[in-house]
């Protein structure tokens, strides 16, 4: 399959010219985005659809895969051509046709309120693949609704492989996953741990071990594990590592 950066532009329609008071809440935009990146280890850039590249690029390095934040400012797109394997590549192309369908669907007065997730992975410098969350929303519309500026977040993914394409909407209590064999989406029941399950992973984020959460809490280690186990069953995943990771990630803390 031969990808080019436009194939990525297809589904794109904003296509209008801005007035003044637009390119400052752009401005705007970028001064938060650089706000944002002080205060988190995770990557932060954002898109302009309109100009078709970024506009902003953090310099937390899980994005930059040894680059400079300029140089991927400056690839914008190719840097995704330089930097994902061929296999992603053709992933990302798909996630880029069915989000902006998804999208295209909603009440315009909805669009603000959804993002989108996904796996996929980039090159290290030394060769080797690193997995890495990708979260995008729309931040800034254009008059019709469509998605001008978008803020993308960066960060070691939970999961095993690439794929685990899903949008949602916190506000909304609405979480859709897309299934690439039956080429649809699937509305999903979101995830919801009691408070005990809560406490156990809270404690666990600060260190504790098992048998430490135990005697903070009075319950037997049994007890512990029981929890434990119930979150690994709900959050799909195979260790505690992986459970407050993901927790984060579904906003369950």
């Amino acid at each position: 399959m031969n990808i080019k950066i436009q194939d990525f532009f297809k589904p794109v329609k904003v296509d209008k010219p801005f007035v003044e008071t637009d390119h400052k809440k752009v401005e705007h935009l970028i001064d938060f985005a650089r706000s944002l990146s002080e205060i988190t280890y995770q990557s932060i850039y954002l898109i302009d659809y309109y100009k078709r590249g970024f506009i902003y690029v953090s310099n937390n390095p899980i994005f930059l895969c040894g680059n400079k934040p300029e140089h991927v400012l400056r690839d914008g797109y190719m840097f995704y051509m330089k930097n994902v394997p061929e296999k992603d590549l053709e992933l990302l192309l798909k996630i880029n046709e069915v989000g902006f369908s998804f999208f295209d669907k909603l009440p315009i007065e909805l669009r603000s309120k959804y993002s989108i997730s996904y796996d996929f992975h980039l090159t290290q410098p030394g060769g080797n693949l690193m997995l890495v969350n990708h979260k995008l929303k729309p931040v800034l519309l254009d008059r019709n609704g469509n998605p001008w500026i978008a803020l993308c977040i960066v960060s070691l993914s939970a999961n095993n492989e690439a794929g685990n394409i899903r949008f949602k909407s916190d506000e909304l209590n609405k979480s859709f996953q897309f299934n690439l064999v039956t080429d649809s989406w699937e509305e999903i029941e979101r995830a919801r741990l009691n408070k005990g399950e809560k406490e156990v992973l809270i404690l666990s984020a600060q260190g504790l071990t098992t048998e430490q959460i135990a005697a903070r809490t009075f319950l037997s280690v049994d007890a512990i594990k029981f929890r434990k186990k119930s979150i690994f069953t709900k959050l799909k995943v195979k260790n505690i590592t992986e459970a407050i990771t993901a927790a984060i990630d579904l906003a369950l803390l």
